[in-house]
Formats: structure tokens, sequence, C-alpha cells
């Protein structure tokens, strides 16, 4: 099956950047947009079919229905995300991260929940790196909503 491409918007990065440094660079301007409520620049960093697949829900798929989920999670009380890169594992094309979370949980009764759990990212080189999945689940006990 021949490999898709996709044209990306963002120039290539330099030839002498390895996957590891540039996936982990990313990851950190995913958590700047999220944190500072700029969605699109977040949903910038997926593959045109991307999907964003959080526990308990249905995956998001594509950019809009992304930029949505990420805007629900924002008016839910999720802030102060933080992704730290633990393991990056790559062949050719396609790598895998693979990490730990912590985000603050602001409730509408005033509570705030300190959450931490586990994350994985599956990352194609498409003229830059791009996230074609995304998944993560919480360490904690299940909350009741």
């Amino acid at each position: 099956m021949p490999s898709r491409s996709y044209p990306s918007p963002f120039p290539s990065p330099s030839p002498f950047v390895d996957a590891e440094t540039a996936i982990r660079g990313l990851t950190q301007d995913f958590c700047m947009a999220f944190n500072t409520g700029n969605y699109d620049q977040a949903v910038a960093l997926f593959s045109p079919d991307g999907l964003f697949m959080l526990p308990n829900q249905e995956p998001a798929h594509g950019a809009k229905a992304i930029e949505r989920t990420l805007q629900e999670c924002a008016d839910a009380g999720y802030q102060d995300l933080r992704l730290e890169t633990t393991r990056v594992e790559q062949a050719g094309d396609m790598a895998v991260e693979v990490g730990r979370y912590t985000l603050s949980i602001h409730r509408p009764n005033g509570t705030t929940v300190m959450d931490r759990g586990k994350y994985m990212t599956g990352w194609r080189r498409l003229g830059a790196w791009r996230v074609f999945a995304n998944c993560w689940s919480s360490n904690l006990p299940a909350m009741g909503e």
C-alpha cells in the first residue's frame, strides 16, 4: 500500500534534529497551546486524520472534533496540563511517545482535583512530525460525575 503524504503549513524541521528531540518539543508546544486556550494551535499538531481518545468517551476524529473536545475539556475545568515524555521509540517515519501527565480539574463546586496518569501518542512524519493518535488514562480511581 503506498504511503499517504499530507501537505504541512509548517516548515520542515532541521535534518539535524532527531525524532525524540522534535517530539519532546512538540509535546511541550501542545501543553502551551492547551494551557493558553489556543486549541487551533494544539490541533495543528495532529495529522488531518488524527484521533484524540479521552477516557470514557468516543474518540474525536479530525481537526474540528479534536478542537471541540479540547474546548470541552477546558469547559469542564481541565487546566495546568503538564506532559513529561519518558520514552520515544522511532521506526522510519513513525514514532511512539510514552509519558506521564498531571492536570488540575476545577470542579463547579469550587474544589480542585489533581489528576495524574499516563499517555501514549503515535506520531507520523508528514514533512514535520504530526500526531495520528493520542490516548491517556488516569492513575487515580474513577471519579463520580
